[in-house]
């Protein structure tokens, strides 16, 4: 019972650090702020659930389409940290990171920013998913791959209390406090793509060099 004890530690830690429900409430406000409450709830909802339905596709089936179509994880890092500079870079801003449309209604808008960028890449992101592929073949028994299914729904349910509490978080800190926090988890964003850029072009430019 020990060692599954220290393994859900592990597991749990791993994936808390790669979604990081904390950093997700900047980018949720940025987009959802406009909409009305009950429709900035849904975009929490769909966001969590996408993301944790997502996770568990690849636990089921990554490793499987990773080498039908001959994708490296290094890849789905270069491009994840591009989509990531991205969305930082507006942050940095303090701007919204995506706009309604004039010809699109706050449902068709919610629906789309729920899946695209906040389910992923942002809560599911190339660190999450290459963090379930890895443990799910890695996991010994039955046992260890339903202690990580368990931690990924833990974890998919706890960013979605987390964004249903931002609202109120920033209404605490008031427009000029949005703004500033806004700028400062851009800034980490832009770190962390670069850190996730790099650190799949190296092994990509090392298998080209050799």
């Amino acid at each position: 019972m020990e060692i599954y004890l220290e393994y859900a530690l592990l597991v749990f830690t791993s994936l808390f650090a790669m979604m990081n429900p904390i950093g997700v409430i900047p980018v949720y406000m940025s987009m959802t702020s406009k909409l009305p409450s009950e429709e900035a709830k849904r975009v929490a909802f769909k966001s969590s659930l996408t993301a944790c339905l997502t996770l568990f596709f690849f636990a089921f089936s990554g490793k499987f389409i990773f080498d039908f179509f001959a994708i490296s994880v290094n890849s789905l890092k270069v491009v994840g940290g591009i989509i990531f500079f991205i969305t930082g870079y507006d942050m940095l801003q303090a701007r919204f990171v995506r706009t309604k449309s004039e010809n699109e209604t706050e449902v068709e808008f919610a629906n789309d920013v729920a899946i695209t960028p906040l389910a992923i890449p942002i809560i599911c992101g190339p660190g999450a998913i290459t963090v379930v592929i890895i443990y799910m073949q890695e996991g010994l028994t039955i046992v260890h791959n339903s202690i990580l299914l368990f931690c990924v729904f833990g974890i998919c349910s706890l960013t979605w209390i987390t964004l249903l509490s931002s609202r109120k978080i920033f209404q605490f800190l008031g427009a000029n406090g949005n703004k500033v926090m806004m700028r400062i988890m851009g800034l980490i964003v832009m770190v962390i793509a670069v850190e996730f850029f790099f650190s799949g072009l190296k092994p990509i430019i090392q298998g080209i060099i050799h």
